[in-house]
């Protein structure tokens, strides 16, 4: 019974705690640091883009989140870094409870998995492996999420299909049906519409404001104003490794504040619900 009462006061934490909680954090790499006393908090149930130049630290913010970074500890203050209101989590169980999708992982699945189809990428999500082995086996259940995870995807008819014949943008929407499969509490999405053509990024941001109707708070890592759909309302801006502007995004997405951010005169406009930045000098 006291484990029992000890088990349910840690879940009640973790939902009540920010999904992203960081303090004083800096990561070094070789001789430099591309985070650098970075402190961020992001609450769950808010849908925040995380947005900046080239060289900004996002990368390095996204390997911090999945765990291939960790912290300088021996500074003070000491850092805090925690996901769910913890600081210790085993990588498989992470990604349950966040699902990651990032721009290079359809080169990953092509690269080692080319031949498996859409529905065995899904169910390799399960084992958070890239493809399945003969030792994964999959229940009925497991199969029947993966469908569902498709269904809501709008690519069920990719099931069967092998994944070297599909384009990109089917890709990339079989690797969120996979990255769903766990029922995940959030999606961090890193470049998603990399390599996408107009028509198949809107098909994919279209999907992405579906998955925010789930309930599931979406964290959007991006330099690309254009894909930031209408329900993300926060954002948090960076520079160099370290917190340059957070707010709502019609605090922070202003052309005063991209031409301090670049350093550069930059113009931004809004055009129904999108944002859209270009460089004033390219006029």
């Amino acid at each position: 019974m006291v484990v029992a009462e000890i088990d349910q006061a840690n879940l009640a934490k973790e939902f009540e705690s920010p999904l992203l909680r960081m303090k004083n954090v800096t990561v070094w790499k070789g001789n430099s640091h591309p985070v650098r006393n970075l402190s961020l908090e992001i609450p769950q149930g808010r849908h925040t883009v995380i947005y900046g130049p080239n060289g900004s630290g996002k990368t390095s913010l996204i390997k911090l989140i999945m765990r291939d970074y960790y912290p300088v500890f021996h500074s003070e203050p000491p850092p805090v870094l925690e996901i769910f209101g913890r600081s210790e989590w085993n990588v498989f169980e992470l990604r349950s409870d966040l699902g990651i999708v990032t721009a290079d992982m359809d080169r990953y699945f092509l690269q080692w998995s080319a031949g498996i189809t859409g529905l065995e990428a899904v169910l390799s999500g399960f084992f958070s492996s890239i493809g399945l082995s003969l030792h994964q086996p999959t229940t009925s259940e497991m199969k029947d999420r993966a469908i569902n995870s498709l269904r809501w995807m709008e690519v069920e008819h990719l099931a069967q299909k092998r994944l070297d014949h599909m384009s990109t943008g089917e890709i990339r929407r079989i690797l969120i049906s996979r990255a769903l499969v766990h029922d995940p509490r959030a999606l961090l999405l890193d470049e998603p519409t990399t390599g996408l053509d107009v028509v198949s990024a809107r098909h994919f941001t279209n999907a992405i404001r579906r998955i925010t109707a789930l309930g599931k708070t979406i964290i959007l890592v991006t330099h690309h104003l254009e894909e930031i759909i209408p329900e993300i309302s926060y954002a948090v801006l960076l520079q160099e490794g370290s917190l340059f502007l957070e707010g709502s995004t019609e605090e922070v997405f202003t052309s005063e504040n991209f031409t301090s951010l670049f350093r550069s005169p930059v113009i931004v406009s809004k055009r129904g619900d999108y944002y859209t930045a270009y460089s004033e000098q390219s006029r």
